[in-house]
């Protein structure tokens, strides 16, 4: 994917806007949610090209978020790639049951994160 819109989600505000500024470095347009619920809100608003998602948030986390956008037909067209602190193998494993097409582990670099956008 070259260019298009991408839904950012990370209840840190830091990290919505680290994540929105490689975006837009790269030509890409993010829209942000802070929380699984408003993520899912959002995908079915906004029709998102992608899916940048958090994993540890309040209330629905991102394992249950990507789990419901996956499964929803609706939804289900929109690749979700698993952006978190959580580096355990089980865990990437789990983000992959979920219905998640890639995972990365913070901090994720410029480079890494477009390569890996560029790469669905």
């Amino acid at each position: 994917m070259q260019s298009g819109k991408i839904l950012v989600v990370d209840d840190s505000p830091t990290e919505l806007h680290l994540l929105s500024s490689y975006l837009v470095s790269n030509g890409y347009t993010p829209v942000t949610a802070s929380s699984g619920e408003e993520a899912i809100e959002k995908a079915h608003r906004e029709h998102p090209d992608l899916i940048l998602m958090d994993i540890v948030m309040p209330g629905m986390n991102g394992f249950e978020a990507t789990r419901k956008l996956t499964r929803d037909p609706k939804t289900s067209h929109i690749p979700v790639v698993m952006i978190s602190s959580k580096g355990q193998e089980t865990d990437k494993v789990w983000g992959k049951r979920q219905g998640a097409t890639g995972y990365l582990v913070k901090p994720v670099d410029e480079r890494t994160l477009i390569n890996k956008i560029r790469g669905l």
